[in-house]
């Protein structure tokens, strides 16, 4: 069995149940996280409608949250959910701003571990942000099914 998460006709992915309750679970998280509306629709009869618009502002807030912070266990936890938020508003023609994510940040580093020899140190000129988090998306977009 699987569900659809679709954007009016098109379905945008088509997971498992198991992989769409565990995203649907991290999708309430999150939203509570960012004190945002994710989009996503409830499931109702294995099927999910998302809002476009509020899908695009709760993408780039991810991608602002991933950029702010340089704890290792907050990037741990919420790597994967925000690359695959990031494969759907793709695959929903939707704008990311992936330019602000590989700038250096505009406010101070909220939540930043220091640890000898494991933190994750920001990058001087903000490149490497970026880059594993649009790694992690392009591999995700080859496996989830349409």
């Amino acid at each position: 069995m699987s569900q659809y998460f679709d954007l009016g006709d098109e379905t945008l992915w088509n997971p498992s149940n198991g992989a769409s309750r565990m995203f649907q679970r991290h999708v309430a998280v999150f939203e509570a996280e960012l004190e945002l509306p994710s989009g996503i629709g409830s499931m109702q009869n294995d099927e999910c409608q998302i809002d476009p618009v509020a899908l695009e502002a709760f993408a780039n807030a991810l991608l602002a949250r991933h950029r702010s912070t340089g704890h290792a266990v907050i990037l741990a936890l919420s790597e994967g959910f925000t690359a695959t938020v990031l494969v759907l508003a793709e695959r929903a023609g939707l704008r990311l701003d992936w330019a602000r994510l590989g700038t250096a940040p505009a406010a101070p580093f909220e939540d930043v571990q220091v640890s000898a020899g494991t933190g994750w140190p920001p990058a001087a000129d903000g490149g490497a942000w970026g880059a594993g988090l649009r790694e992690k998306a392009r591999e995700l977009g080859g496996r989830m099914p349409r």
